[in-house]
């Protein structure tokens, strides 16, 4: 009985671990799946032809390739600009600020299906109505990960020490030397962090995407689309490449941090 006691947290947070990678595990699963048909969604047998194949339906990858192109052009504009006001809400004092800080999450707080049929009501009256598609979408995605970022950002620069900065300023070194080799190597960790949650975002959205797309069709909407007729096993390929590709990111990332550490230590 003290043997559980002192190992009921450790115990409770594996099987809530378990219980949230069970789906990340069923995907990777069917990845390999031979099904007997497509529309029943279960294992039937062990095969790699998804892999070798994940092209077999060519719209696939077309939405697959459309959502890549807008998550990364939407997460450099919106990291950049994000990166900017998050300094400018934590470094410098304007009138305004206060204001500025509470409006920067209505877009969070506010139900993406608000958020989608505004800017569908927006592009309608600037008659862009005839005009959905790439571009729409991609001023979608800037406008709802821009608050992401930013929030990102500012805790990144509230949390962290001056030290360092106030050092730099007594060596004599410029505000130019002493933003790019001080201040910039320390807030890279939020800026890459908020670039990795607004591909992410951009990536999986829907809602919005679906009111403002014209007829473009991004990766989630084709998986809408389909799964009504029965969903190719090839989505699954594509959802284990996201897996592998983050664990990778996450890894790199702590074996670069263990590496500094050491690096510091000797």
């Amino acid at each position: 009985m003290a043997w559980i006691k002192e190992r009921a947290v450790l115990v409770l947070g594996l099987l809530v671990l378990v219980y949230m990678f069970v789906p990340i595990f069923v995907v990777v699963l069917m990845s390999f799946n031979d099904p007997a048909t497509r529309n029943v969604y279960k294992f039937d047998g062990f095969t790699m032809h998804n892999w070798l194949n994940p092209c077999e339906d060519p719209s696939m990858c077309d939405a697959l390739g459309l959502s890549v192109r807008i998550g990364l052009l939407a997460t450099v504009v919106a990291t950049i600009i994000g990166t900017l006001a998050g300094f400018a809400l934590v470094r410098w004092d304007f009138f305004g600020r206060s204001s500025s800080n509470v409006l920067i999450f209505l877009p969070m707080a506010a139900p993406e299906i608000v958020l989608g049929s505004s800017l569908l009501t927006l592009f309608v009256q600037g008659g862009f109505a005839g005009q959905l598609g790439f571009w729409t979408i991609f001023i979608a995605h800037v406008m709802f990960c821009l608050s992401f970022v930013v929030v990102t950002i500012r805790a990144r620069l509230a949390g962290m020490n001056d030290v360092l900065e106030q050092a730099a300023a007594d060596l004599y070194a410029t505000p130019s030397q002493t933003f790019w080799r001080v201040t910039f190597p320390l807030v890279l960790p939020g800026i890459l962090g908020a670039a990795l949650l607004s591909f992410s975002l951009s990536f999986d959205d829907f809602i919005i995407t679906n009111l403002n797309s014209g007829s473009e069709v991004t990766f989630p909407m084709y998986v809408w689309g389909v799964a009504r007729v029965g969903l190719p096993m090839q989505v699954n390929v594509v959802g284990t490449l996201m897996l592998i590709v983050s664990l990778v990111i996450v890894l790199g990332t702590e074996v670069n941090a263990r590496r500094r550490a050491r690096a510091l230590a000797t």
